[in-house]
Formats: structure tokens, C-alpha cells, sequence
């Protein structure tokens, strides 16, 4: 999940991830670090990947998810070997903006293994690199987070994406539907209305689908993908990964 090889006893094997389809991507060989020499990324289920398939996608993921350009690189593949060129975007962002590891995760609200993220490296990976690190999230809605996407862009217009974001990912067991997004945005002292007459306008619809073929472009077809400085990460894989190439890329510019 990285343009730099990791160590094979770290990595957990990738599970079967949603698959959605990539473009042209420029990216440029990145050399070995040394200490990730040990490890290799897996593919499988172990850390959890959801790929994105037409005969299974919803008709919102099929809207959001563009086929995959004759180019693309198969990053479950390449993870570890190369870096490419990842634009944030001026999507929702943790961290200072001149921090020198940026994270950018791919997601869906309704992917069970980034919620597996969310629930046990997220906060604690936040919390060990504090101001070292930006964290970007970019939408690949893959399995039926079209919606919850668009609702979280606005609850950002509203002020409050991560307040969202996190309330959507502690959602378990409950359908991301509109009654839902209206509970989340009293709970959080937004206005419900004003949020609902966003989803109904379609406001965000077109910035969560340009993502989605963004994602596509760079040879994601699946949730969660994350990109450490460029260096691709596929699946929801332990902390002690993450952790690895950051330290890395730290020493790198130190």
C-alpha cells in the first residue's frame, strides 16, 4: 500500500477488496528503504479490502465508480513498489498543511474493513504522529456510500465533516439512509434541514463522483486505499504498518 516495500511479516493479506476501475497514472519508481526490505503486502482477506464489482455494486456505487482505463496499474500488486503523483484535492483534511507525511485514504462510509480503520488505527495513528502527519479523505464509494459521501460533504459546509465522518463510521448495524443523517446532524448541533436540502439538491454529487474516477485513475478498485506520501496502502491493514513507512519517510526528510 505504498510506493516503498514493506516487510512481509508485517503486512496483513489484503481481503477481497470492491472493485472499482482505474485511468492513466503517472508515478515514478521509488528506491527500497532498507528497513521495509522484510516486508511484503499480501494479497487475500486478512486485512480487509473490499473490491468493487458491477454484478454487486448498488446503482449509486455504479454512478460513482468509472470503468478501468486500459493503463492502470494493479496497486494490490505494485504496494510497496512504487509512488505516484496523489492530488488531495481541497478535500477534508487533518493535520498541518505543510506536515511531511501526507495520508490519503480512498474510503466508503458503508465499507465494513474502513470502518475496521476507523475503529483501531485512525485515532491512534492521529495520535502518535500528532503535527508530523496531514490526513486527507477522499470518497470511493464502492458499496452504497454514495450518499453517505455526499451528506458528510454536507455536513462540511456546515463545519463539521469529522464530526460526521466519525458518527457515520460508529454507525454500525444501521442503514445509511436520510433519517439517519438527520438523527447525526441534531446529535451534532448542525441543522437537518439545511443538510437534507443539500443531499436533495445533489450539491456534492458531482465533487464525490470526480473523486471516484480520480481513485480510478490511479489504479484503486477498492476500499480502503491509502497513499503515504504517494506510497500505496490496500486494505485495513494493522497500525505497525503504517506506523513503519511513516517513520520511514520521516527519517527520509529529517
Amino acid at each position: 500500500m505504498t510506493d516503498t516495500p514493506t516487510p512481509p511479516e508485517l503486512l496483513q493479506p489484503a481481503a477481497e477488496p470492491e472493485k472499482a476501475p482505474p485511468d492513466e497514472v503517472r508515478f515514478r519508481r521509488s528506491h527500497l528503504y532498507a528497513a521495509l526490505l522484510p516486508l511484503a503486502f499480501v494479497a487475500g482477506l486478512g486485512a480487509g479490502f473490499l473490491f468493487w464489482g458491477r454484478d454487486q455494486a448498488p446503482p449509486q456505487a455504479q454512478a460513482a465508480a468509472p470503468d478501468a482505463p486500459s493503463g492502470a496499474i494493479d496497486l494490490r500488486a505494485q504496494q510497496g513498489q512504487v509512488r505516484l503523483e496523489v492530488s488531495p484535492d481541497d478535500d477534508a483534511a487533518l493535520g498541518p498543511e505543510d506536515a511531511p507525511v501526507t495520508i490519503i485514504e480512498f474510503s466508503d462510509f458503508n465499507c465494513r474493513y474502513c470502518r475496521r480503520f476507523h475503529h483501531e488505527t485512525f485515532g491512534p495513528l492521529l495520535e502518535r504522529f500528532a503535527d508530523q502527519i496531514r490526513f486527507v479523505y477522499r470518497d470511493f464509494p464502492v458499496v452504497g456510500g454514495f450518499e453517505a459521501a455526499q451528506a458528510a460533504e454536507c455536513a462540511r459546509e456546515q463545519g463539521d465533516f469529522w464530526g460526521f465522518h466519525d458518527a457515520l463510521f460508529n454507525s454500525e448495524g444501521v442503514a445509511l439512509d436520510r433519517d439517519l443523517y438527520q438523527i447525526l446532524a441534531e446529535e451534532l448541533g448542525l441543522h437537518p434541514e439545511a443538510l437534507i436540502a443539500c443531499l436533495e439538491e445533489g450539491r456534492y454529487a458531482a465533487e464525490v463522483e470526480a473523486d471516484a474516477r480520480y481513485a480510478a485513475s490511479l489504479g484503486v478498485n477498492g476500499t480502503p486505499t491509502f497513499f503515504i506520501n504517494g506510497i500505496p496502502i490496500v486494505g485495513a491493514q494493522p497500525l505497525t504498518v503504517f506506523t513503519q513507512i511513516i517513520e520511514a519517510e520521516l527519517s527520509e526528510g529529517s
